[in-house]
């Protein structure tokens, strides 16, 4: 029954959204995507879509919503191509300190225990918190902030004898 109504309203409806949608945008692909995004739109909200032409004034109305956000979309890609292309043509920047420092840094990291590695990853680079990492690793929180604690000086020393600065 859903199937088959929503047949017959992409079947009276395709043609008018999509002259609808081309001439807003004026490329065929862009108008195709949007009158896909409008028709799963409709097929979502197919309860919500009133019967026969008040449909069809539904569905234009999704569109424009529709053509909305494609709009914003574009422009913000626009903007952002901008700014890469801005960022291509500056000078490129001396980095060979800054991979110089990375790699101490991860020399510094390999050279703490597996435990020291584990519970500093947990926090540091999966954001989890101190009781989200004693679930983890089947402790207490207060026992992962005692570890933690721990492991940051260990990392602390082995930072410093790489020489690099914090």
């Amino acid at each position: 029954m859903r199937l088959t109504r929503f047949e017959r309203e992409y079947a009276a409806h395709y043609k008018s959204i999509f002259a609808y949608t081309l001439r807003r945008t004026a490329d065929v692909q862009d108008a195709s995507d949007v009158v896909a995004e409008v028709f799963l739109t409709a097929w979502r909200r197919l309860d919500d879509m009133p019967e026969g032409q008040q449909g069809l004034l539904w569905l234009y109305g999704v569109a424009r919503l529709t053509l909305a956000n494609y709009d914003r979309a574009r422009r913000r890609h626009e903007r952002l191509t901008a700014k890469v292309q801005a960022y291509a043509a500056s000078p490129v920047l001396d980095t060979s300190a800054a991979y110089d420092q990375a790699d101490s840094v991860a020399a510094a990291f390999g050279r703490l225990r597996p435990d020291d590695q584990d519970i500093l990853g947990l926090v540091a680079v999966e954001g989890l918190t101190p009781a989200e990492a004693a679930g983890v690793l089947g402790c207490t929180a207060v026992n992962v902030r005692v570890r933690l604690h721990r492991a940051r000086v260990r990392f602390a020393r082995e930072l410093s004898a790489e020489g690099v600065i914090l």
